[in-house]
């Protein structure tokens, strides 16, 4: 059963069905966290994530992914808004609709990155780590490309 949230014309739904890949290869193709990305990279993130559309009617307006083991850690990843339908509190309406997902109910552990939209996510409860001595990570310098 998918999780799907209503109001007005707008839609939130994680059936993957209705995921325009289009839409969301153009969109995260010219965004800073993964300019040059591939349609087919677009389709096997979205294939191994939960994903959300938003929508309007049919058309997808807005998206974000969640990486996570359902118990203890989410990482919520390339959530937009498309620049048209930005500043209506839609990215906002996104967050919230991850947050309230019931299997994400008993995660302990979110985390995200983000360049410029720190704002939007401390209005519900996410801080820049303060433990820098435990959290790790590794990333590399150029993507590999796969076809």
């Amino acid at each position: 059963m998918h999780y799907e949230l209503s109001w007005d014309r707008y839609t939130i739904s994680t059936d993957p069905v209705r995921l325009d890949y289009a839409v969301i290869h153009g969109f995260l193709n010219k965004c800073y966290w993964s300019v040059g990305i591939s349609y087919g990279q677009v389709q096997r993130q979205c294939r191994n994530s939960l994903c959300f559309g938003l929508y309007r009617d049919s058309a997808q307006l807005g998206f974000v992914r969640v990486n996570s083991d359902f118990t203890r850690f989410a990482y919520i990843s390339d959530l937009f808004v498309i620049p048209e339908c930005q500043g209506r509190g839609l990215g906002k309406r996104l967050v919230e609709a991850v947050l309230k997902h019931p299997e994400l109910r008993d995660v302990v552990v979110w985390t995200l990155a983000t360049r410029d939209a720190h704002g939007l996510y401390k209005r519900y409860g996410f801080k820049l780590l303060a433990d820098t001595t435990s959290w790790m990570g590794r990333k590399l310098d150029q993507p590999r490309r796969w076809v």
